[in-house]
């Protein structure tokens, strides 16, 4: 639940780092996040709805977003949320979840878990919109039945092998999982906004 006086001022935003410069730092998974931001595409219906709601007094011009590179739900989805915040015209700044857990308290999943990637919209001065955390609901069903899916075909496979295949099935779902975030927040913020 977001608290009513943030730890996230304005001045604190802006110390946040951008996109290119949380790439450079990252430590693991450089590869995943260039992977990731190649398939990451904002149609251009999605284009013209985020920079048409970006330039309405309420609207999102700046997103905030927590992340740890080590993350797959980080590495597949910040790179979207990047093309969202392009697409929008939008003030992207990361900061890591590990070194920033106060703000990541105004954001817990369900008041209780770190989940990331962790995206707050903030209109022009700075009042906070909505939060979208981790992934798509649409993904949150879909996984499970990928595994299940691995278990029915491969019965006395060892847990190491089902998770191997589990995740080369869900690394090719990774595309259509982007575009179901943009569709996520799209609709999160057409609800939000009153469109």
């Amino acid at each position: 639940m977001v608290q009513q006086t943030s730890v996230v001022t304005p001045e604190r935003f802006v110390s946040g780092l951008t996109y290119k410069e949380y790439i450079a730092q990252i430590k693991v998974n450089i590869d995943r996040f260039e992977d990731n931001l190649k398939t990451a595409h904002v149609s251009p219906e999605d284009t013209a709805f985020l920079r048409k709601v970006s330039k309405l007094p309420n609207g999102p011009t700046k997103m905030l977003v927590l992340g740890e590179d080590w993350c797959p739900d980080v590495y597949r989805g910040m790179p979207i949320l990047h093309r969202i915040a392009e697409a929008g015209g939008m003030e992207m700044r990361i900061f890591p979840r590990d070194q920033h857990l106060d703000i990541m308290n105004e954001f817990l999943k369900e008041g209780q878990f770190l989940s990331i990637p962790t995206a707050v919209f903030y209109t022009k001065d700075h009042r906070y919109i909505l939060h979208w955390i981790e992934r798509p609901e649409a993904v949150n069903r879909e996984r499970p039945e990928l595994l299940a899916a691995v278990k029915r075909e491969m019965p006395n496979a060892d847990e190491q092998t089902i998770r191997t295949v589990n995740g080369q099935r869900s690394l090719a779902r990774y595309p259509a999982w982007q575009q179901e975030t943009v569709r996520e927040i799209r609709e999160m913020l057409t609800q939000k906004l009153g469109l």
